[in-house]
Formats: structure tokens, sequence, C-alpha cells
């Protein structure tokens, strides 16, 4: 699906090709939480910081936290806002801010959230992350259009059930697609690596039988068979 104007993306993930050579972005899922006229927002899920938990980051807000939830890791949202927290998450929804992404799913960055999450509380689903992706206006278009990413309505159990580590593969999966399969070339198509060259093979090959089956039947009708 190509995005235009009219159609939003907010509610999709995007899962980059293995084409995008970006660092930032290398084989991400990302959560689009808004996308209009003005561009669009996300969070990468895929992505942990190597040593922060979120102790490091209660500990710096002077947030009470309890032993069982110092551990719990922070994940690298994006290379926008890099010091801004988000914490991405289920039901309930009723935090001082909060972004509606789908029904099920929300995106808040206030006090309060960090506060309940610290001390066990609800909610019982999220993910705290540090940073986001942006993109300017038509920016994410263009790139969709050049084969950067492929897109799929978000499925809420990739983001808090499954592993990390193995968030971006069941994505692809999800829509069908065998990751192994998908091309490493950038380009205006999606290509599947494997199936190229053999498929090329094998229709020019039915096309050449074709040709001669069609010619065997125009001399046979000639000569009266």
């Amino acid at each position: 699906m190509v995005t235009t104007h009219s159609t939003s993306l907010k509610g999709h993930f995007l899962l980059a090709m293995p084409s995008l050579a970006d660092p930032n972005f290398h084989q991400t899922v990302t959560c689009i939480c808004e996308h209009n006229e003005s561009g669009a927002m996300g969070i990468i899920i895929n992505r942990v910081h190597p040593s922060l938990t979120a102790k490091d980051i209660f500990e710096e807000l002077t947030i009470e936290h309890s032993p069982a939830t110092q551990s719990i890791p922070i994940h690298f949202g994006g290379p926008v806002h890099v010091g801004e927290i988000f914490v991405l998450h289920g039901p309930p929804f009723n935090w001082e801010a909060s972004l509606m992404i789908t029904p099920l799913l929300a995106m808040s960055n206030t006090r309060d959230i960090l506060e309940a999450v610290a001390m066990g509380r609800e909610p019982r689903a999220f993910i705290i992350t540090l940073g986001c992706a942006g993109w300017g206006p038509g920016q994410l278009e263009f790139e969709i259009k050049e084969n950067a990413w492929l897109n799929y309505p978000i499925f809420e159990e990739n983001i808090f059930d499954m592993p990390i580590e193995a968030r971006w593969e069941q994505a692809v999966r999800k829509m069908g697609i065998d990751p192994n399969l998908l091309s490493t070339r950038a380009g205006h198509a999606l290509q599947i690596d494997s199936l190229n060259y053999p498929l090329a093979f094998a229709f020019a090959l039915g096309f050449f039988f074709l040709r001669q089956i069609l010619s065997f039947l125009t001399k046979a009708q000639s000569f009266g068979l």
C-alpha cells in the first residue's frame, strides 16, 4: 500500500526493508503514532538501550519505584527527541496526556504514568522508550515509494508479548512474506530474491514453449490437420 496525503498510516507498523542502510532504522519495526499532512511520528519497538534500565530513569526523575520494576528495559524509540521519554501502552488510558493510536493502544509521556509503572501498577502492557522517529511533510510517502518500508496494521501482541529480537521477523511473516526472501537491493519494486531469476527464467521458458505451440497450431491449420 502506497500512502497518499489522504491515507494515514497511523496505527500501522513500518517494517524496514533489508535494503534500508540507515543504522538508526536497519531491520526496525516502528509503530506509527501520528501521520497527517504535517508529517509522521513513530516509536521503534525492537531496539533497546544496551545499558539503561528503568531504574536509571526513575532515579533521574526522583520517582519512587519498587525493586520489581528496576530492571525494565528502556527502548530506543528513534533518533529524534532522544531525551524525551515516551510510554507505549495498553489500557487504561486515563493519564494526563495520551495519544490514542488504536482502540487498544496509546502513547503517553507524562509523569503520572511513569509513577504508576514505577510502582508496578497499571498499565500492565507497556514499553518505555527514549526518543522517537519523525518524518517531515511527504517524507514518509516518498520513502515508501522508494521501497524503504513495508507497512502493516498494528497487532498489539507484537509490541508487548513477542521477544524483542523476533518482532521484525514476526511482523514480516504476519504479512505472508518469508523474511529470508526479501531483497537487500534498493529499488522501486518489492523484490523476492530467491524468486527473481527462477521466475524470470520460468516465464521466459514458458513463453518460448507457448510460441512454439502457437506456431505448430498455425502450421497444422494451414495443412488442414
